[in-house]
């Protein structure tokens, strides 16, 4: 049985939903829960279904499976403030999309962090940029034992906290650090998962904030720019000069932390484009 590692910070009447991306876990999401909550909210820090576990545990979910615990646990939030805003690394972000497209009326806010929509960055080797055919290659039975390993520099620039993690994940501490690769079927769930938010992208109503690094190892701003101009919703967007693909726990950390504070604020009291001075904007109207 998976031992959850969830955690929960009670604060204020804006409550943030943090979600980890996959084969990750909520530690990834801690920085940023702490910070947030220091800013008064109220913090859930979810954990994905199948996830925390071994491979095996993975291999028993889908993506319907984890949206169904994003789902879970949004309500279970929503249910104790006023305010709900919810926040995804990689992933996380996909899936925090996807809530918005569904559930307009609860969403009041997004935090979208290294969102990866395609798996594109300068560390993806040119095999994995043909991840998009996995679903084709998983459903004639080819590969469901084959198991994409994770390589430097992990998504993380930070030596020190690079080393720490890594140790844990290749330790085979996959509740601290996640599992230490990526098996085809779940990467193949994943690209369904990302068509599905993708052709959706315009029902997102949502006001915006995205955090992304300019020199991110595993999704290009190519993630950025496709959510800018889909979204029917404001969009404010931080890009970080010295980070890698985890920007909760990478060296700008405190960044992403300060803007998500600044952004969801502003948007919970009705100030949503009194934005500051050089962030993005862009809007659509119906």
């Amino acid at each position: 049985m998976i031992k959850s590692s969830e955690f929960h910070l009670n604060g204020g009447r804006s409550g943030v939903l943090l979600i980890h991306g996959l084969t990750g876990t909520p530690t990834e999401m801690r920085f940023v829960g702490s910070g947030l909550h220091r800013a008064g909210f109220t913090v859930l820090g979810m954990q994905l279904t199948g996830h925390c576990g071994d491979k095996a545990d993975l291999l028993a979910s889908g993506w319907h499976d984890w949206y169904a615990s994003v789902v879970e646990a949004a309500d279970r939030l929503r249910g104790q403030v006023d305010r709900l805003f919810v926040a995804g690394l990689s992933m996380g972000a996909v899936l925090a999309l996807k809530l918005a497209i569904d559930r307009p009326r609860d969403v009041d806010g997004l935090g979208l962090y290294g969102t990866t929509l395609f798996h594109d960055g300068w560390s993806t080797p040119a095999y994995g940029r043909l991840a998009f055919l996995l679903p084709l290659v998983i459903s004639l039975g080819i590969g469901r034992d084959r198991f994409f390993a994770e390589t430097e520099p992990y998504g993380i620039k930070d030596k020190r906290i690079r080393n720490r993690i890594v140790g844990a994940m290749l330790g085979g501490d996959s509740q601290a650090a996640g599992l230490a690769g990526f098996p085809w079927p779940s990467l193949a769930q994943f690209q369904r998962l990302s068509l599905h938010v993708r052709n959706r992208l315009g029902r997102v109503r949502a006001p915006c904030f995205i955090a992304h690094s300019s020199n991110d190892d595993i999704a290009s701003l190519r993630n950025v720019r496709i959510v800018e101009r889909s979204v029917r919703a404001p969009v404010e967007t931080l890009l970080l000069d010295n980070s890698y693909h985890i920007v909760t726990v990478d060296q700008e950390r405190s960044k992403v932390i300060e803007h998500s504070a600044a952004f969801f604020h502003r948007v919970a009291e009705g100030k949503l484009l009194e934005l500051p001075h050089g962030a993005h904007l862009a809007a659509a109207i119906d």
